[in-house]
């Protein structure tokens, strides 16, 4: 498929914000803005799991839109332990529907980036929420409002960063049950395993 890649910078909470945007050649379905893992620890918009789901989306005859977090690569302002992020996002998902209006939200995300969309999908309400392994560890012990969301939770089984043990327990206490598929060996960062994560957002899209 032919795909136009457009790198901007916009205004975000704290300085400008660095985004990447992915159209495909016919006339777009949806909007997709991807969230990428925790900006200490290397997460940028060129993550290798955010890159596939941004083609898969694609695909899918959607929008992508990347994007770094404050502080991270070209985009302004230091890291504020998911507070800011969750911010960063709402600005991004606004300057993407001004550009393209009327257009479906989904909402999507991977480890950390998974903690934010979800964060943030409750306020938003996206038509489609995609997360990889969230990090869900960095929500406080308070009830989360995900309910009548359509939410697809991707994870490894042999994930030993976000251990699928903590992951359901509090999936169990807030209550909630997203569509999940787990990928038989794959550790966090999906290593030989980006394929089958491809094929089960193209399955799983509305």
């Amino acid at each position: 498929m032919s795909v136009t890649r457009q790198s901007a910078f916009i205004a975000g909470p704290v300085g400008k914000l660095q985004v990447l945007e992915t159209v495909p050649e016919t006339a777009p379905r949806a909007l997709a803005v991807i969230c990428h893992p925790h900006p200490l620890h290397g997460g940028t918009l060129d993550n290798k799991i955010v890159h596939q789901l941004a083609k898969s989306f694609v695909s899918l005859e959607a929008v992508s839109v990347r994007f770094n977090f404050r502080g991270v690569g070209q985009s302004e302002g230091v890291y504020d332990e998911g507070r800011g992020e969750r911010d960063d996002l709402l600005a991004v998902v606004e300057w993407a529907r001004q550009h393209w209006p009327g257009l479906p939200l989904w909402l999507a995300g991977f480890s950390f980036g998974g903690y934010i969309a979800l964060e943030v999908a409750q306020q938003l309400r996206p038509d489609w929420l995609v997360t990889v392994a969230p990090a869900v560890n960095y929500f406080p012990d308070q009830p989360v409002a995900l309910q009548g969301i359509r939410w697809l939770l991707i994870h490894g089984d042999a994930d030993d960063i976000v251990p699928w043990s903590g992951l359901a327990a509090w999936l169990d206490q807030q209550g909630l049950s997203p569509d999940t598929v787990h990928v038989e060996g794959a550790g966090h960062f999906f290593h030989g395993q980006l394929n089958r994560l491809r094929d089960i957002v193209l399955r799983a899209a509305p």
